[in-house]
């Protein structure tokens, strides 16, 4: 039984700002962000053998946080939406523009304006999950973290889930994760993880 966290990495200025931050903005965490991840540590973290993280610094930090002294993993695939001319923007700043009420009105189906589509990176963040896990499984890893972005997870668990789940069922707050299982055998006969747990942190006030 191999055993796996997904990660969302922790608070950037960009998360506060509710902006479209993806894989062209490599800021990284806000002050909010660190104090977020102080004194919080996943279960059995010091054991964890393989720390796989997207390479953005927002993942990168919050990986060397969460597990210090970790050799990390760095994988390109795993990076966040292109989000074209929409990337580092909020709402309000595109509130108005012809194009963005268009993608808004297809209920986001339409590619990102210079971006990407949303198959199209729900289809990359697939298809590198399942490369890694299958590494990872061969190799008999028992405990492994994922460090990544909230539409890497929403992806990879809209499609590998056990239980069945909308990409937006998904969504899990900064530095929060899922705890996720899976054997060799089942991997191979049903191409399925379970979903075996939710990792949230207390936050003040």
């Amino acid at each position: 039984m191999a055993e796996f966290y997904l990660i969302r990495h922790s608070m950037t200025k960009g998360n506060l700002e509710k902006r479209y931050v993806g894989s062209r903005t490599d800021e990284p965490l806000c002050r909010e962000g660190i104090a977020l991840l102080e004194g919080f540590s996943y279960p059995a973290g010091e054991q964890v053998e393989r720390v796989i993280v997207s390479p953005m610094r927002r993942c990168v930090q919050t990986a060397q946080i969460l597990f210090p002294g970790k050799e990390l993993v760095l994988e390109p695939g795993l990076m966040e939406c292109d989000f074209g001319a929409f990337e580092n923007k909020n709402y309000e700043e595109l509130s108005g523009d012809p194009a963005y009420q268009e993608w808004i009105d297809s209920n986001g189906t339409m590619p990102f304006p210079g971006g990407e589509s949303m198959e199209g990176f729900q289809k990359r963040c697939r298809e590198q999950f399942a490369r890694i896990l299958e590494a990872c499984l061969e190799e008999s890893v028992e405990l492994g973290a994922f460090v990544v972005h909230g539409g890497t997870i929403m992806s990879i668990l809209s499609g590998f889930s056990k239980v069945p789940g909308d990409y937006f069922s998904w969504q899990v707050k900064n530095g929060e994760g899922f705890q996720i299982k899976t054997t060799k055998k089942q991997w191979k006969e049903t191409g399925k993880i379970e979903v075996t747990g939710k990792i949230q942190i207390v936050r003040e006030g």
